[in-house]
């Protein structure tokens, strides 16, 4: 069965954005979800993540950040993202029925996420669609100082061969975090968990992440 998917706007500041929010019946969570830096909420990575998502129990709202909402190339600074994030948050919690509310995304979108909740916004958990720990070539160039001071459950599901994270440089930084924050390799992922050899849509690759999102959200639901 097909679940619904509404189109919503949400104000952040005096702009908007565009959002779509799924919601199954009674659903274990919420995790709003935002794109990464080169692709929208429409991409099709996303749209099988939150809609098989769905299907696993958990509503989903999927948002732009305002830069692709103007048609802009250039990721917004982190003020303005974060702004976007803490809206989109609101929206989905005022659509919620009192179910914990987490949040995640793609690359950039995951990052922004993670950085919003360091500067207080509340959140049962991150979820990281690959983390962009550092410029690809430029593993000195490390995004991470933010992530030690969060105590929330957090998920990087990351590809083995993605260039924006070298492997024993985020499995470092997971366990500094604690245990908190566990790490799930997709072998052979690039940073958009393509498989060299392997033919898969991209929202049959985004559909592939929804059962260990889901399995990590349900196993800190509290009660």
């Amino acid at each position: 069965m097909t679940i619904a998917e509404l189109p919503v706007t949400i104000a952040v500041g005096e702009t908007a954005v565009s959002g779509v929010y799924t919601r199954p019946e009674k659903p274990l969570a919420t995790l709003v979800v935002a794109h990464g830096a080169g692709a929208g909420m429409e991409h099709p990575f996303l749209a099988g993540f939150t809609r098989a998502l769905a299907g696993l129990g958990v509503a989903t709202l999927r948002f732009n950040f305002p830069y692709r909402e103007a048609g802009r190339k250039f990721p917004d600074r982190p003020p303005a993202a974060i702004a976007a994030w803490r809206a989109a948050m609101a929206e989905a919690a005022a659509r919620s029925a009192g179910e914990p509310l987490w949040a995640g995304g793609k690359s950039f979108g995951g990052r922004m996420a993670s950085m919003a909740v360091a500067e207080g916004m509340p959140a049962a958990g991150l979820v990281f669609l690959g983390y962009p720990l550092h410029p690809p070539g430029k593993p000195e160039k490390m995004r991470d100082e933010h992530l030690y001071g969060l105590t929330l459950p957090m998920l990087f599901l990351q590809g083995t061969r993605d260039p924006f994270a070298t492997p024993e440089l985020l499995e470092a930084v997971v366990a500094r975090i604690g245990p908190s924050a566990v790490l799930e390799w997709r072998d052979g992922g690039g940073h958009t968990f393509e498989v060299k050899g392997t033919r898969r849509t991209p929202e049959e690759v985004g559909a592939s992440l929804a059962g260990p999102a889901a399995a990590f959200i349900a196993s800190h639901r509290s009660g």
